[in-house]
């Protein structure tokens, strides 16, 4: 249709051209399309000029301008697109009067198309080098968004770039990490793929095919790419494609049955009622454009005169494929006459389904956001009226201009374009649902706004059906998830969502799904079982809680009255002749620090704390030397008795009773000096062990200087050895009550506890530790209470009519009492 203005159209009404073989000897004749017509493509064309001619029935946009119209079909074909291109570029070129105010009818200001990628691509590398704006419906591809290849090139649908991130949100949300994924090889498909696949490795999300085909390859790489998706496990397919290439891998799909799959896809196809009628792919989801309602638009669609359809080739052939008549008889075919009765009214097509208008739209804001640019240039507001003159000679740059600042509402949508030519992204989650009767219906189950905040973007407010009608979301990874408490290990050659579940070693814990690592836990802290939480771990020292400590304190008392029991013995019979005879005073002082001996060893039981770390060690150490030196010095007594017998010896006056007192002062008073050097210098203090066990703390005394340790046990064994020559010595000295035998014994004793507990101090873990130490004081003060003072509390007790001092004097009774 002429006009003032002419706005260019290009759709892809059919999928093939003609394929002629040139002879280069004459002129190749026009190319011509082949194939069933798409009459999807015929209603964005029909609705291109619907919008015109409501525009030239507007008072508000271009009053008194009259917009005319080239409408081209590219037959989806990159050399058909070329050509038209090249065409539109050219015009009518009329030859102009400068003084003649003639129209431009025949110059395109700017053009509506194409509705793929690949030929909107070829044509804007033309276009552009005229400045000649071209809005695109329908071209997604990401790479159009590069104002430097494309400077003139818009569109009125979102880049694939938003799509793509849409869709790999899309597929991360319902926990899919295995999928299969297949393409247009075209610029739309495999563009498209790449930045969804750039998208999903983001997120995680693993690959296990990525196949590409066209339809002008031949049906046996087809069939491969089918078998390829029957021969996967990837529950879940991503498919970025037209829908003229994927029509043709649904059928070849359709003729063998194949699994069940979960395909997600691109609006190019997921929105096209036309795919609906493969059924196998119910449960579909994908992003499509969003719901339109255009008012009169179906009116138009359907007020299609016999005059105007037999007009137009394009008609003709739309109502001859739908109707299945021929309007004029043809000796090449059998099909009989149009009648005149057919009813457009009763058709179920993609024509004239108006019930969700996504792309149509697209193509209606085109043509909106075209004739908003031609009224900026022409059109001047003056006192609030709208002035156009039609002459005015405008240039197809200016047009180009202009678009790049429309911005306006047609019918409640908002349009605008940015930098690189591109609309605000917002998609429609959608669903093919399956109803009662059997058929697939489009659902609007969610919304994508790419223009919110990261994390907001994604809404889902309806219940989504899947493949097979389940209602439950399909799996669809490689390897079930890692349960808290494992690991992923990565299988050798596979992507990295092939994964083995490896628990965590000995002490870390993992608390998350599908963890990459697992973790130690703090030091004082072990795992549980499942080895996916850290717990304190279990405090260990000797307590009086426990069996072990409960005997070890029974023990330490009964061995403390048991000393304080004997005292009262002695000192009940304190005039005896067996008491006196045995030293009293060191006796006494004996059994005092038999019974500290007894006592301190209650210090090595309970929690450690500071004062009881250097209370145990300081008065174990300190009561043994005062034990020891008691027994030293009635070894020294027995000693220096049996040498004062002899004719001539005054050796007693040297070992008189002070002279006892101060032996056994002096030695105890250099373990004093030794305790407090240790206790200045480094004294022992509480500590947390974390090396013994693993999996729990042993509280326990450290020593502070291991020197000051040794110095302490070295002193004692000192004297216990030198304690033990004498009785040695001493033990047979001819005296009818020979207390040296019994020292003798009780040191034989003594020195055997110690020397065996060395090794075993050294080589028990944790708490034993602590028992071993403290059944070393109690063997050894009991050795000695019961080897030196059982046999006289017996004779006392059990035996008085020894307890004479008669009896003790007469050499004719048997020795070793």
């Amino acid at each position: 249709m002429d006009g003032d203005y002419v706005i260019g159209g290009v759709f892809s009404m059919h999928y093939y051209k003609h394929r002629e073989r040139h002879n280069y000897t004459s002129m190749p004749e026009l190319q011509r399309c082949t194939g069933s017509i798409d009459s999807r493509e015929l209603r964005f064309a029909r609705a291109m000029i619907f919008a015109i001619e409501e525009i030239n029935n507007s008072t508000e946009l271009l009053p008194g301008i009259k917009l005319g119209y080239q409408i081209h079909d590219s037959c989806t074909s990159v050399p058909v697109a070329v050509h038209v291109a090249f065409q539109l570029s050219n015009g009518l070129d009329p030859v102009f009067d400068p003084g003649d105010n003639c129209s431009q009818s025949g110059m395109v200001m700017a053009i509506v198309g194409e509705s793929g990628s690949t030929p909107s691509i070829s044509m804007s590398r033309i276009l552009g080098s005229f400045n000649i704006p071209q809005v695109s419906h329908f071209a997604t591809c990401a790479c159009l968004s590069d104002k430097k290849q494309y400077p003139s090139f818009f569109r009125t649908i979102p880049s694939d770039q938003f799509q793509a991130d849409a869709l790999a949100k899309l597929v991360k949300h319902f926990g899919w990490t295995w999928i299969g994924a297949i393409r247009s090889d075209t610029d739309y498909g495999n563009n498209g793929m790449a930045s969804f696949l750039e998208a999903a490795q983001k997120e995680g999300i693993c690959v296990e095919y990525s196949e590409s085909f066209h339809r002008a390859h031949p049906r046996s790489k087809i069939q491969r790419v089918a078998d390829v998706i029957r021969r996967s496990t990837a529950m879940v397919i991503v498919a970025f494609a037209a829908s003229a290439e994927l029509r043709m891998l649904l059928e070849e799909l359709s003729l063998e049955p194949s699994p069940p799959r979960q395909w997600i896809g691109s609006e190019a196809w997921v929105t096209n009622r036309d795919m609906l009628r493969f059924t196998f792919c119910a449960g579909a989801i994908g992003f499509g454009i969003q719901q339109s309602v255009i008012p009169g638009l179906r009116d138009f669609l359907l007020d299609l005169s016999p005059s105007e359809v037999a007009a137009s080739p394009v008609l003709t052939e739309f109502w001859e494929d739908s109707f299945n008549c021929r309007l004029e008889k043809s000796a090449a075919t059998d099909e009989s006459l149009c009648d005149g009765t057919e009813d457009i009214q009763t058709l179920q097509s993609p024509y004239t389904d108006t019930s969700q208008l996504r792309i149509t739209n697209m193509v209606y804001k085109a043509v909106y956001a075209i004739a908003h640019a031609i009224h900026n240039a022409v059109c001047q507001e003056t006192n609030s009226t709208t002035q156009c003159d039609r002459f005015t000679r405008i240039e197809s740059k200016q047009i180009l201009a202009q678009l790049k600042q429309v911005n306006f509402s047609q019918n409640g949508y908002d349009v605008s374009f940015d930098a690189n030519g591109d609309p605000v992204a917002k998609y429609e989650l959608v669903n093919w649902q399956k109803t009662e009767s059997g058929s697939i219906e489009l659902v609007t189950v969610g919304l994508y706004d790419a223009s919110l905040q990261v994390g907001q973007e994604f809404h889902i407010n309806r219940n989504l059906t899947w493949m097979e009608g389940a209602t439950e979301v399909p799996v669809s990874v490689c390897s079930d998830s890692c349960p808290p408490g494992t690991r992923k290990v990565l299988q050798k050659g596979k992507p990295i969502c092939c994964y083995d579940c490896v628990p965590c070693p000995e002490g870390e814990i993992s608390n998350t799904t599908d963890s990459p690592d697992c973790f130690p836990c703090p030091k004082e802290f072990w795992p549980n079982v499942e080895r996916n939480t850290c717990f304190p771990k279990s405090v260990e020292f000797l307590s009086f809680d426990e069996v072990l400590g409960i005997i070890l304190a029974a023990f330490s008392v009964g061995g403390a009255c048991l000393a304080i029991i004997t005292a009262a013995v002695f000192f009940r019979h304190r005039s005896s002749p067996i008491v006196r005879a045995n030293n009293s005073e060191l006796s006494f002082l004996l059994l005092f620090s038999l019974t500290l001996c007894f006592l301190c060893s209650l210090t090595f039981i309970g929690a450690p704390s500071e004062w009881s770390c250097m209370l145990r060690h300081t008065a174990f150490g300190i009561t043994f030397v005062l034990c020891i030196s008691c027994v030293l010095g009635k070894t020294i007594v027995v000693l220096m008795a049996f040498k004062a017998t002899l004719p001539g010896s005054n050796v007693m006056k040297w070992f008189g009773p002070l002279q006892q007192r101060m032996t056994v002062v002096s030695f105890t008073c250099i373990q004093v000096l030794i305790c407090i050097i240790w206790l200045v210098v480094s004294p022992p203090f509480p500590m947390k062990n974390l090396t013994t066990y693993k999996e729990r703390i042993i509280l326990e005394c450290a020593l502070g200087s291991a020197i000051g340790f040794w110095a302490v046990l070295g002193y004692i064994g000192l004297l216990a050895v030198f304690c033990f020559l004498l009785a040695v010595l001493a033990r047979k000295l001819p005296d009818n009550f020979n207390e040296a035998k019994l020292i003798t014994f009780s040191m034989l004793i003594f020195c055997a506890v110690w020397i065996t507990f060395i090794p075993a101090y050294v080589s028990s873990p944790g708490k034993f530790t602590v028992a071993v130490e403290i059944f070393a004081i109690l063997a050894s003060s009991f050795g000695l209470t019961l080897c030196i003072f059982a046999p006289k509390c017996f004779i006392i007790l059990f035996q008085p009519e020894k307890n004479t001092k008669k009896h003790l004097m007469n050499k004719n009774q048997t020795k070793g009492i």
